[in-house]
C-alpha cells in the first residue's frame, strides 16, 4: 500500500469535512519541536506599525503564541521584537514569505499598510496560514473580492479587525436592533467622515537611481514615487494608500461604524441598493483641526491607525479634509444617512431610529429612547477585558473549530465596501443624482465612471496572486 504524505490543507479539508472541531496538531504537519497547535496556535506578525501592538491586548488569551515578526524595514522589526517580546526569542524578518517558511506557522496577523494588505494576505492565505487583517481588509472593492473567493477556495480561517463585533455590549445593542425592539428600522444616522487627499507633489517620472528595496516592497502596488516622510508617516491620509485612514477618516473610523451598522441591520452579505452625493464635496474642509503628529514639510503626518476614543471621541474626532453628505438606501427601505459632524453623535457606530424608539451604539457605549431600552439586566455592560483581547480570542477559537470568525472576510469585505462608496461618489461627484448599486455584482448600473473605481492598475511585480 502506497503512504500518501497529507498536507497542511488536505488535513484542514478533512476537518472541516467532518464537521468536527479539530485543528491539526502542529507535529501532524510536520513542524518540529512545535507545541501541539490544539495547544498552541503559532504566530507571526506582519508589519510593525502602531497597530501591530494590538498582541499587547490579546495577552490574556489562551491558545496562541507570538513567535515571529516581520516589517520591511528590519530594524523596525528588531525594535518591535525588542518591545514586545517580553525577553523571549522571536524570529526578526524582512520577508514575510521567508518567516512563514522558516517558523512553521500556523497563521499571522497582517498590520501592514492598507495597500500591501490584500498582496500579502492572499501569498500567506497560499502558504497555509490563517490570518488576521487589519482593517480596512483592502484598498478597493475589486482587491477585497479577489480576497474572498481566495480565502474560501483556500479555505482560510479570517478575521478582520473591526473589533466591536467581538464586544459583548456592542452585540448585545446590535441584536436589539435586529430583532425589532424599537420595530422597523427607517433610517440611520452615522458620521460624515472624511475623505483622503491625492498625492500630487512627486511621481514617477521624479525617481532618479537606484531605489532602496525597503522602499520598493513599501510602495507595493501604488506608483513608485521617490521616497518621502509625508508619504511614508502620513500614508493613511493619500488615496494610493488608504481610503482616509485617519481618526474620523472614511476607512479609520469609518469601517468601525459602518461594520455595526451591518451588525445591527443584518446587511452582513449584502450593501445598499442606492447610493446618492447630496452636495458637492468640500475638498478641504475646515470643520477640524489635525491632532497630534509630527510636522513634515509644514504638513502635519504620523503613524495612522485606530485611536480608541472612549469619551475622548469629540476631543479627537478633528480631522481636516475632503467631505460631503451621502445617503444610502437598503433594499427593504432604510435609509443611512452619513450626514453627522465630528461635534455630535457616534464616531465609531450609529443611531438607529425605528417606528418605537431610538438606540445609539457606539463602542461600548449606548444610549436609547426610552432609556429602559439599554438599562434591561440582561445589558452585559461595559468591557471587561481589552477591546481586542475578544477579538483576537474569537479568531483563535475558529483556527482550531474552523468556524466562521466573527468578522469573517465576506462581513469585512462588506463594510470596507460602504466606506469606498462614499469615496467612489464624492470623487464622481454627481450631486442630487441617485446611482444604483447591484451588491450581488458589486457594481453600479448607472454609472461607468464609478465601476471605473471599484479596482486599479498594480504596479508590475506586486499583481495579485492567481489562487
Amino acid at each position: 500500500m502506497s503512504r500518501h504524505q497529507w498536507t497542511r490543507r488536505e488535513m484542514l479539508k478533512a476537518s472541516a469535512a467532518l464537521a468536527v472541531p479539530v485543528f491539526v496538531p502542529a507535529h501532524v504537519l510536520g513542524l518540529n519541536g512545535a507545541a501541539p497547535a490544539s495547544e498552541t496556535v503559532r504566530v507571526g506578525v506582519i508589519g510593525c506599525g502602531g497597530r501591530s501592538r494590538l498582541i499587547r491586548e490579546g495577552a490574556d488569551v489562551k491558545g496562541f503564541r507570538v513567535v515571529a515578526a516581520c516589517d520591511c524595514e528590519i530594524a523596525k522589526a528588531e525594535r518591535y521584537v525588542k518591545e514586545l517580546s517580553g525577553g523571549e526569542k522571536w524570529g526578526v524578518y524582512d520577508d514575510f514569505r521567508k518567516m512563514i517558511d522558516e517558523e512553521k506557522l500556523d497563521a499571522v496577523m497582517v498590520e501592514t499598510t492598507t495597500h500591501a494588505r490584500g498582496w500579502i494576505t492572499i501569498q500567506a492565505m497560499q502558504a497555509g496560514m490563517d490570518v488576521y487583517i487589519e482593517k480596512p481588509m483592502c484598498l478597493t472593492i475589486g482587491e477585497g473580492r479577489a480576497m474572498v473567493k481566495a480565502a474560501r477556495k483556500l479555505n482560510r480561517v479570517t478575521q478582520v479587525g473591526t473589533q466591536q463585533r467581538s464586544m459583548p455590549i456592542n452585540n448585545w445593542a446590535s441584536d436589539l436592533v435586529k430583532n425589532g425592539a424599537i420595530g422597523k428600522i427607517k433610517t440611520v444616522l452615522a458620521p460624515n467622515f472624511v475623505s483622503p487627499f491625492r498625492w500630487t507633489k512627486t511621481s514617477s517620472a521624479d525617481v532618479k537611481g537606484p531605489v532602496d528595496k525597503w522602499w520598493d516592497i513599501w510602495t507595493n502596488q501604488a506608483e513608485l514615487r521617490p521616497y518621502s516622510p509625508e508619504i511614508h508617516r502620513g500614508w493613511a491620509r493619500w488615496w494610493d494608500y488608504d481610503g482616509g485612514g485617519l481618526c474620523f477618516g472614511v476607512t479609520g473610523w469609518g469601517t468601525h461604524s459602518y461594520d455595526q451598522i451591518n451588525r445591527a441591520l443584518g446587511t452582513d452579505d449584502t450593501g445598499p441598493a442606492e447610493v446618492l452625493l447630496e452636495e458637492s464635496v468640500d475638498p478641504d474642509s475646515d470643520t477640524y483641526k489635525e491632532v497630534g503628529g509630527t510636522t513634515v514639510g509644514g504638513t502635519v503626518v504620523g503613524e495612522t491607525g485606530d485611536i480608541d476614543t472612549g469619551t475622548d471621541y469629540h476631543r479627537m474626532a478633528r480631522l481636516k479634509g475632503p467631505r460631503a453628505k451621502v445617503t444610502m438606501k437598503f433594499a427593504g427601505g432604510t435609509e443611512l444617512r452619513l450626514h453627522l459632524d465630528g461635534n455630535r453623535g457616534p464616531g465609531l457606530g450609529a443611531i438607529f431610529i425605528g417606528e418605537q424608539g431610538k438606540i445609539e451604539i457606539n463602542r461600548n457605549k449606548l444610549a436609547s429612547n426610552p432609556k429602559e431600552l439599554v438599562r434591561a439586566a440582561d445589558n452585559p455592560g461595559p468591557n471587561k477585558r481589552p477591546e481586542t483581547a475578544y477579538h483576537i480570542e474569537n479568531w483563535i477559537e475558529c483556527i482550531k473549530s474552523r468556524q466562521p470568525c466573527t468578522a469573517d472576510i465576506e462581513i469585512g469585505l462588506r463594510a470596507t465596501t460602504l466606506c469606498y462608496l462614499v469615496n467612489i461618489v464624492r470623487d464622481v461627484g454627481l450631486v442630487g443624482q441617485t446611482l444604483k448599486w447591484n451588491p450581488i455584482a458589486e457594481r453600479f448600473t448607472n454609472c461607468d465612471a464609478g465601476n471605473a473605481l471599484l479596482d486599479r492598475p498594480r504596479r508590475k511585480g506586486y499583481e495579485l496572486p492567481v489562487v
